[in-house]
C-alpha cells in the first residue's frame, strides 16, 4: 500500500483505540484555550489545569487580562515555568484582542499567529477545536510519533504540519492529532516505546525494528 492508503488505516486504527480522546487543556471557551495552550510550553498539561482554575476563577475576560497586572499574573501562573514571559504574552495578546477583535479570538490561523507568544501549534489548536476547521498540531509527540510511524522524515514542527495535512484526510486531521498524543502517553513513549503492544505496529516503519531488538526470537 502506499503512504497514503497507510496513512488511513493509522487514522482508522487510532480511533478504534482512543474513540474518547479530547484535549487535555481544560478550558471553556477560545480564550481560556488559547491562554491554557500558551501556558502548556515546557509544562505539563496537569499542572496547566491546576494554575487555570485559580487564574480563571479571577480573570473572566479578554478585558480582565488586559487591564492585569503583570505581576499578579505571574503570581497565579509561577509554577508553569516562564512565568515572567507567559505572563507578559497573556497580558499583550489580550490587549490585542480587545482592540482588534472586540475581546474575540480571531477564527483564521494568520490572524492568531500575529498574537504575542502564538504559534503555530497554539493556533492550529485552536482552529480545530473552536472553529472545526482543519488543523494538524504538531507538538512534540505528533513529531515523534509520525516519525516512528514513517510518515514523515523531519522534527521541523512546520514541515510535520504541512506533509501530514497532505497525508491525513482535513475531517481527520484534528481529532487524529489529540489521539496521537494519547497514543504517545500509553503506548509510543520517548524513552520505551511499547511496540509488541501497539494497534499502529502493522503500518508503523520503525516497529518491526523495535519488536525485534527487545523481543526473543
Amino acid at each position: 500500500m502506499d503512504i497514503k492508503e497507510r496513512a488511513a488505516y493509522i487514522v482508522q486504527a487510532l480511533e478504534t483505540a482512543y474513540p474518547d480522546a479530547a484535549c487535555s487543556l481544560e478550558s471553556r471557551d477560545a480564550l481560556q484555550l488559547l491562554i491554557a495552550t500558551r501556558l502548556s510550553a515546557q509544562c505539563t498539561d496537569a499542572r496547566v489545569n491546576i494554575v487555570t482554575k485559580d487564574l480563571f476563577a479571577r480573570y473572566h475576560t479578554a478585558e480582565d487580562f488586559a487591564g492585569a497586572n503583570i505581576a499578579d499574573i505571574e503570581s497565579i501562573i509561577h509554577s508553569c515555568g516562564l512565568y515572567h514571559t507567559k505572563a507578559r504574552d497573556i497580558v499583550r495578546m489580550c490587549q490585542i484582542l480587545v482592540t482588534e477583535y472586540g475581546g474575540g479570538v480571531p477564527d483564521t490561523l494568520e490572524a492568531l499567529v500575529r498574537l504575542p507568544g502564538v504559534g503555530r501549534k497554539t493556533a492550529n489548536l485552536i482552529m480545530g477545536d473552536i472553529y472545526g476547521q482543519p488543523a494538524i498540531v504538531a507538538d512534540t509527540h505528533c513529531i515523534r510519533i509520525s516519525n516512528r510511524l514513517g510518515l514523515v522524515d523531519t522534527k521541523d514542527p512546520k514541515r510535520v504540519e504541512m506533509r501530514l495535512r497532505e497525508l491525513i484526510a482535513p475531517e481527520k486531521s484534528s481529532m487524529f492529532c489529540h489521539r496521537l498524543v494519547w497514543h504517545g502517553r500509553a503506548v509510543c513513549k520517548a524513552r520505551q516505546p511499547e511496540c509488541a503492544h501497539c494497534c499502529l505496529a502493522p503500518y508503523c516503519a520503525s516497529a518491526p525494528h523495535v519488536i525485534d531488538a527487545v523481543v526473543p526470537g
